[in-house]
């Protein structure tokens, strides 16, 4: 378990019961989710705060919560298994189908910070088909793992996404969530290809002032900020977590030159790539 617990900071993926997660936070129960999307197996009733809201969720749900959420636990977790898989978008994503998933009412929608679904698996399914099963495939081959790791996500978001149509929302939300979502996707696909605003408004039919403000609208950034978080954490991710050359990194990336790239993460992640390469990984759920 504590193997899978620490594969968070290699690969962008873990599992890890509540206890463990509050010990690895010096025993507080209020932490963030940082750039983490997270799902909470709930075998119990669980009631917690997420942005100050309080929820009062009944066992047999799975819990989606999304980045840069503030949660604060009431319920004690000792003596009970609740579970918490958490994964970075860029571990998730490989796909087109996967950033519609990822980037959908499930973890974003205005109308609370959380969004629930029936789960029916118990503590014996989560030990046995998630966590045991989870175990062999790293103890064998960590592709396999890893397979087995986004298999597992998938099937909770494909049975969550059969109840984001129970939560109705007008015409309007609707339609500004679609078009976040489908800029959301689009930069997924072509973020190597483009890094300008104007280049997804025009894939969208909309000008860039529209599209910006859509943004804004759903989380309060630019688009153009949106585009500039999605290199910063591609570059940070293969610089921390490959072997590849900055100048291999630069050219996977979309930047023309060595010089761009370095001097891009300079600018906007304040350090030189190889300070970065030096730099130790940040663990999960900081306070």
């Amino acid at each position: 378990m504590n193997e899978i617990a620490s594969q968070l900071e290699s690969n962008g993926f873990s599992i890890s019961s509540l206890v463990q997660i509050i010990q690895r936070n010096n025993y507080s129960k209020r932490f963030n989710t940082l750039q983490y999307f997270c799902i909470f197996l709930t075998a119990d009733d669980l009631s917690f705060k997420v942005e100050d809201e309080i929820f009062n969720v009944r066992g047999g749900s799975a819990i989606f919560v999304g980045p840069q959420k503030v949660v604060e636990l009431i319920s004690k977790p000792d003596g009970k298994e609740f579970y918490v898989i958490a994964f970075t978008a860029a571990f998730f994503e490989s796909s087109q189908k996967d950033s519609l998933l990822l980037n959908s009412a499930i973890f974003f929608n205005n109308h609370s910070p959380i969004f629930t679904a029936p789960y029916f698996g118990n503590n014996d399914y989560n030990r046995i088909i998630l966590i045991d099963r989870l175990q062999k495939f790293s103890n064998v081959d960590q592709s396999l793992f890893i397979a087995a790791a986004h298999n597992s996500i998938e099937s909770l978001l494909l049975d969550a996404h059969f109840h984001t149509n129970k939560n109705k929302s007008d015409t309007p939300v609707k339609t500004i969530n679609f078009s976040f979502n489908k800029f959301k996707v689009l930069l997924q696909k072509d973020f190597k290809k483009s890094k300008k605003v104007s280049y997804y408004a025009d894939l969208m039919f909309m000008s860039p002032r529209r599209l910006t403000e859509i943004c804004e609208q759903v989380c309060n950034k630019s688009a153009k900020q949106i585009i500039i978080d999605k290199i910063k954490f591609e570059c940070e991710k293969e610089i921390k977590f490959t072997e590849l050359s900055f100048s291999e990194i630069g050219y996977k990336l979309g930047f023309n030159d060595e010089g761009n790239f370095t001097n891009f993460v300079k600018k906007h992640l304040g350090k030189k790539p190889s300070e970065i390469r030096n730099t130790k990984v940040d663990c999960f759920f900081k306070v």
